[in-house]
């Protein structure tokens, strides 16, 4: 049985897709942080807030997750983007990370 031409080239296409976003997501978890601050989720799950001690969460990390931060502390929230914070007290710093406080 063949396989057309058109249907040969979308799978084909597709796989490549997956591929792509396979190595991308390793190249992302296994490269530095644009800041030079990465840490390590230490909780079971992480709520990341709108600001230091806010009430609204935007997000949520898992234990030993690796995310990007900024060398941004206040009153006990790590800044790790614009508008998302977490709790400094469930994170570490990976080795050689210029983290600051």
């Amino acid at each position: 049985m063949a396989i057309s031409k058109p249907v040969l080239f979308v799978g084909g296409g597709l796989a490549l897709l997956v591929v792509v976003a396979i190595s991308g997501q390793d190249r992302e978890s296994s490269a530095s942080s644009p800041t030079g601050c990465q840490v390590v989720v230490t909780a079971d799950v992480l709520n990341a807030r709108d600001a230091p001690a806010g009430q609204k969460i935007v997000g949520k990390y898992v234990k030993d997750a690796k995310i990007d931060a900024l060398p941004v502390v206040e009153n006990g929230f790590r800044k790790v983007a614009e508008g998302k914070w977490v709790s400094a007290e469930f994170v570490t710093p990976v080795q050689g990370a210029q983290c600051g406080p």
